[in-house]
């Protein structure tokens, strides 16, 4: 099942997977493909974001590395021109604590309600033709670094808040969020140098 309606925003998306998520303890990675669609790489890098910055969940070890592994994929294959997302069976296999995902939506949804609100589409070169490739390689370069980051205290978190503009970005066309994207990287750098 696709979302329809509410594809450009983030308080859309967390809904759609709290009322479409099949009966049962945990949800899976396809379970949450097969709700944003195959065709929506903005909602996957969006969702990955999400779930490394998330409490409960992105606090979880290994978590970020496997939305890492998303990432990479996703941006591997934006690269490449890829019209439809693929995942491994294996990923899509993996699968979270229903009860723990939905206890992180309800903490991400003010936030995110009040994010929705500032969110529209600008700056769209930003966003279309070509400039999708850049956006696809900073997000394979932060995918090499969050298995790493679980190791540096709070990295992670501006790693998924850089995913999150990115992902944000592409789905809203909003080129000014692509921005906080690649300032969100710098400071990863930053702080990821000041730490080490």
């Amino acid at each position: 099942m696709n979302i329809k309606s509410n594809q450009n925003s983030i308080t859309g998306i967390l809904r759609e997977i709290k009322v479409s998520a099949d009966a049962g303890n945990e949800v899976s990675v396809r379970d949450i493909l097969d709700i944003v669609g195959r065709r929506s790489f903005g909602p996957v890098l969006l969702l990955a974001g999400l779930v490394i910055i998330a409490p409960l969940i992105g606090d979880i070890p290994g978590v970020p590395t496997i939305m890492a592994t998303i990432v990479f994929l996703v941006a591997l294959q934006l690269l490449l021109g890829q019209k439809k997302l693929w995942l491994p069976n294996f990923l899509l296999k993996r699968s979270a604590d229903k009860k723990k995902l939905f206890n992180a939506i309800d903490k991400l949804e003010k936030p995110s309600a009040y994010v929705d609100k500032l969110i529209k589409p600008r700056i769209r070169y930003l966003t279309n033709g070509w400039m999708i490739y850049p956006v696809a390689l900073i997000c394979l370069l932060i995918s090499f670094a969050i298995p790493f980051m679980e190791f540096i205290p709070f990295s992670a978190n501006f790693a998924g808040a850089a995913l999150t503009a990115f992902g944000l970005s592409l789905i809203a066309k909003d080129g000014l969020l692509a921005l906080f994207g690649y300032i969100f990287t710098i400071s990863i750098v930053v702080f990821i140098i000041y730490m080490v």
